[in-house]
């Protein structure tokens, strides 16, 4: 909702007692309703989506008319491996230069654009587009997955649900991010990796207002999954005698540096190659057929590195790997898909991630203590996850809902987060986030509590503020302001002391320049505050109200003590734009101020605690001197 809607009420005080409150709402329910049709229709996407591409698989490889996956690599014709994924690819830069540009990429950065500066608005074309280009990239060998083009797509199909509706910027994003996890969540029936993901990468914000409808969009997709595509795990493993020892927790350490290492090497090569492709003296039609060109290339030394790999995936998870294949991948894999990626073509990261990780992990589990089989694939491909994506529980809970390998929780989580860490301290940005900041945006992954939520208006307002009375003559008043300009705000009092109006230093010097301003009072030039605030207001409910009004400045009344439209109530303060920042001071002191709060030794005389850091702009200033 809009601050404007979301205010609602007769007047400011009262207004923005319920601004900034995102508790359920009968909007909420609403949205929700309809994610859950959106939950199912992302479902049937993410079918329509995995039947197409084994269908072009099947053409292109087979030559059968069949929608069963398939894996394209084998012994096929060598002009089939290199020329089919060059032919695709050309396809791909024309649907995407006549069709629609957004069907370029891999899907979240498409996404995340839309939130951020689109309105959550997605063009109905492009889950047409999406989908078949995708379809088409894969299913002539492509090394990516599908879980990209079914974010775009499912999103698609949110955005343009709420677009038929009238809803308000923030429920369509709800919608869009609800059809993008069900999408998720249908493809490889992990609902709980499915939300997480939409928590970590699209939705920049915890609240019931779009939780809710995301949850019941999974839920309703997970459902329809069971029917479309089956229960079972994607990847099962089995767990049986798995055994952790504090061995294996460390070793868990190191396959998290090396996960973030390969993380680091992968985000570099695509963005090097995407700037490479940028300095092409051609247009950008014609990149995903170079692109192309390089996975056939790649198809001819490792043939199981084509395609969706899924196959490939269930024999790295399942200790079923051969050396050979396990080197195939982890080389062959990473430099195409790198490379291709950075040429603009259609396709996920994800199966692709899972893939290298996987190899990976299989290949310390060569040198690594045995566990179970797949044990150590596990710990890479949630290791890469972790440090590509920089979503380490989005890592962890993929692993466990694509396996079913409940015990390995623990060292899931050791590998994911190392990861995270290695890649955070090396890598300035993700592959998601970097893709955004080259067009130009700016987004932060990181999330915390709201300074201006901690503090109340009572904490920071002025509480001696000049005032002025109804009956004083403005010669008068204008003595008792000099040496205020501008447009400063005084509160005008009543012969009670309540609040009666509000006026500023202008408005007096107006008045004293008329010929009548010997016959006029206070009263007669003040006029009805724009806005009043309430003491027990949050900072963040007042910069809200601050931008619906345009006002930098208002008197604030008692919190018992409603008013009228302001009019009558306690006056007992006034805050200004600048004392909002007393909440910002107060959170970069905590950050950077410090110090020792106990003694170095324990000593017979209690020793006085340190005070806190104070909240004032001179005790901040001497702290960032310091």
């Amino acid at each position: 909702m809009s601050a404007a809607q979301a205010a609602g009420g007769r007047n400011g005080g009262q207004r923005a007692h319920h601004l900034g409150d995102f508790t359920l709402t009968p909007r909420v329910l609403v949205v929700t309703a309809w994610a859950l049709l959106v939950g199912a229709l992302g479902a049937g996407a993410a079918w329509l989506l995995l039947k197409l591409i084994g269908l072009v698989t099947n053409l292109v490889f087979f030559q059968q008319v069949s929608t069963q996956m398939r894996a394209p690599g084998g012994h096929h014709p060598w002009y089939l491996v290199l020329f089919a994924p060059v032919i695709g690819g050309l396809v791909i830069g024309l649907m995407a230069r006549f069709g629609s540009e957004k069907i370029r990429g891999h899907g979240m950065p498409e996404a995340i654009e839309a939130i951020l500066t689109g309105g959550s608005k997605v063009l109905p074309r492009v889950a047409v587009l999406k989908p078949v280009s995708a379809a088409i990239s894969i299913g002539t060998g492509g090394p990516f997955g599908a879980e990209g083009p079914i974010i775009m797509t499912g999103g698609a199909i949110g955005s343009i649900t709420a677009q038929l509706l009238k809803f308000s910027a923030d429920e369509r994003k709800a919608l869009l991010v609800s059809g993008a996890a069900a999408g998720m969540a249908a493809t490889f029936n992990s609902p709980m990796a499915a939300v997480l993901l939409a928590v970590e990468l699209l939705l920049f914000e915890w609240r019931p207002r779009s939780f809710v409808p995301v949850v019941a969009a999974v839920g309703v997709a997970t459902v329809c999954r069971g029917y479309l595509l089956g229960t079972a795990p994607v990847f099962p493993v089995d767990a049986t005698g798995l055994h952790l020892t504090p061995t294996v927790d460390v070793l868990c350490v190191v396959s998290g540096v090396t996960g973030g290492a390969l993380a680091l090497a992968a985000t570099w090569l695509v963005y090097k190659s995407e700037d490479g492709f940028a300095k092409l003296p051609f247009h950008w039609m014609w990149w995903p057929a170079i692109g192309g060109a390089i996975i056939g290339l790649g198809g001819l030394i490792e043939p199981r590195a084509l395609g969706v790999g899924y196959d490939v995936i269930d024999q790295l998870l399942t200790g079923k790997a051969t050396v050979s294949l396990i080197i195939g991948i982890l080389t062959v894999k990473t430099v195409i898909w790198s490379l291709s990626l950075g040429s603009g073509t259609s396709g996920g990261v994800l199966a692709p991630v899972f893939m290298i990780g996987g190899a990976l992990g299989a290949a310390e589990g060569l040198m690594f203590p045995h566990v179970i089989p797949g044990f150590w694939a596990m710990m890479g491909l949630a290791a890469v996850v972790g440090g590509v994506m920089r979503s380490p529980l989005t890592g962890v809970v993929f692993t466990l809902e694509l396996t079913h390998a409940w015990g390995a929780a623990l060292p899931l989580l050791i590998s994911a987060t190392v990861a995270y860490g290695f890649s955070a301290l090396l890598l300035k940005r993700s592959v998601l986030t970097e893709k955004i900041a080259r067009r130009g945006l700016h987004l932060t992954r990181e999330y915390s509590t709201d300074p201006l939520e901690t503090f109340f208006t009572a904490e920071v307002m002025d509480r001696a503020p000049i005032t002025l009375t109804e009956r004083q003559p403005v010669s008068e008043a204008l003595a008792q302001v000099s040496g205020e300009r501008g447009h400063r705000l005084f509160p005008v009092l009543a012969a009670d002391g309540s609040l009666a109006g509000v006026t500023t230093a202008r408005e007096l010097l107006a008045a004293a320049a008329r010929p009548v301003a010997g016959a006029e009072t206070v009263g007669q030039v003040a006029g009805p505050p724009q806005l009043v605030i309430r003491e027990d207001h949050t900072l963040r409910q007042v910069a809200y109200l601050f931008a619906e009004t345009g006002v930098t400045r208002a008197p604030v009344v008692a919190a018992d003590d409603p008013g009228r439209g302001g009019i009558g109530g306690t006056l007992v303060g006034l805050v200004a734009l600048p004392d909002l920042l007393q909440a910002r001071l107060h959170d970069l002191t905590e950050e950077h101020h410090r110090q020792r709060t106990l003694p170095r030794q324990a000593t017979a005389e209690p020793v006085a605690a340190a005070p806190e850091p104070s909240t004032e702009p001179a005790a901040a200033t001497a702290v960032a001197a310091g």
